[in-house]
């Protein structure tokens, strides 16, 4: 099997995005993951035109806009695991939003991890925690199903939240809501940070697995570490997993040309040692 490659836009900082979609192209990646907080402070500002405008730069590179990740970055008031159920529902309506902004793009994908907006607060357990959780989750659900868009739940390292740090436990929660549009997430990084090796976790949890970030434990992108994606994608297409293989970073000191070329190279070369 052939992997579809993606990369995150914010990999490429303040560049305009006709000039980062361009050069995405040109390495040779075919989605663009976006970061809603590099388009706009909230999704709402974005009118249709505007929505029409971003959609054609990104296929006019001859990219397709996968989806949304970063949901709720530098986003104020909003919280999934709040106690108070007014302030869950207006975290849920916003999610509403972004699933059709992420429809409007072209997208049908919204990672969430947004870790500052789901750990726990004080005087809450974890157990409540799922509760208000699943709640804000089955609000946006109607909206998932209307706009044809998939809400990925990531696990999380015990480093960036203390909530859902396993797939195990995210995936108690997806099958609990039990919509085909609620799917889990995966991410080297945060794999990395479990007791269960990766290629276990890819293969135990294929079939409820919608998307998948390539990086590496030391913030980087893949092949800039030690972590050997031989293993990781053999078992993706052992397990035929036919979603995006999006390259997603955390330090950019590298400049964005050499994360977007070397990443992709890296995991080309590793799938072509597969075959």
């Amino acid at each position: 099997m052939s992997f579809r490659y993606a990369i995150c836009n914010e990999t490429f900082g303040d560049w305009p995005l006709d000039r980062a979609c361009r050069l995405a192209a040109e390495c040779g990646y075919t989605g663009l993951e976006i970061a809603p907080f590099t388009l706009c402070h909230r999704a709402e500002e974005l009118d249709a035109s505007a929505r029409r405008t971003i959609r054609s730069t990104v296929e006019s590179a001859g990219l397709e806009c996968i989806g949304l990740h970063w949901l709720l970055a530098k986003t104020e008031g909003l919280y999934v695991t709040h106690p108070d159920s007014h302030l869950r529902a207006m975290t849920a309506e916003y999610l509403g939003q972004l699933a059709h902004l992420a429809s409007d793009l072209g997208g049908r994908v919204l990672v969430f991890g947004s870790p500052k907006q789901r750990n726990l607060l004080p005087g809450v357990s974890h157990a409540q925690a799922v509760e208000y959780f699943v709640d804000v989750i089955q609000r946006v659900e109607p909206i998932l199903r209307t706009t044809n868009t998939v809400v990925a739940l990531e696990p999380l390292a015990p480093s960036e939240t203390d909530f859902l740090n396993t797939a195990h436990d995210t995936v108690a929660i997806i099958n609990r809501i039990g919509s085909p549009h609620v799917r889990l997430h995966l991410d080297v990084k945060a794999m990395s940070s479990e007791s269960i090796p990766i290629v276990k976790l890819i293969t135990d949890h294929a079939e409820c697995t919608q998307h998948f970030h390539a990086n590496d434990p030391n913030l980087l992108g893949p092949g800039f570490g030690d972590t050997d994606f031989t293993p990781i994608l053999k078992a993706l297409a052992a397990t035929q997993y036919a979603g995006w293989v999006s390259v997603e970073v955390f330090d950019y000191a590298p400049g964005p040309e050499r994360i977007a070329h070397e990443s992709i190279a890296y995991m080309q070369r590793v799938e072509s040692e597969l075959r």
